[in-house]
């Protein structure tokens, strides 16, 4: 699969777009792009590790306490149950991918 479907991904200020890339039994990859401003709110995965891939821009990572500007490419590992979120400090758009597994629920 490539990742040319991300460019149909032309997020607003403020607003925040998704796309499924892989569904499967066990994994799941989703493609967030984040407008300037925009935000992924902080939540938990308590069955399943996430993990973000920067892929264009610069993303403020959220993880429990701690902030961290994350810049493309890069990779963040957020553990079962460790709560994370994405915000976007920048004035361009940020892509990233989030994957987890095993699947949410599938467990």
């Amino acid at each position: 699969m490539t990742l040319d479907r991300l460019e149909t991904l032309d997020p607003e200020s403020e607003e925040v777009l998704t796309a499924e890339l892989v569904v499967s039994d066990d994994v799941l990859v989703k493609a967030f792009a984040l407008g300037p401003d925009a935000e992924l709110h902080p939540h938990e995965h308590g069955d399943s590790t996430n993990v973000f891939h920067v892929l264009q821009g610069t993303v403020t990572v959220v993880q429990g306490d701690e902030e961290e500007a994350i810049e493309a490419p890069g990779v963040v590992h957020h553990a079962r149950g460790v709560s994370h979120g994405a915000r976007n400090d920048t004035d361009e758009v940020v892509v990233f991918t989030a994957s987890l597994c095993p699947m949410p629920g599938s467990g």
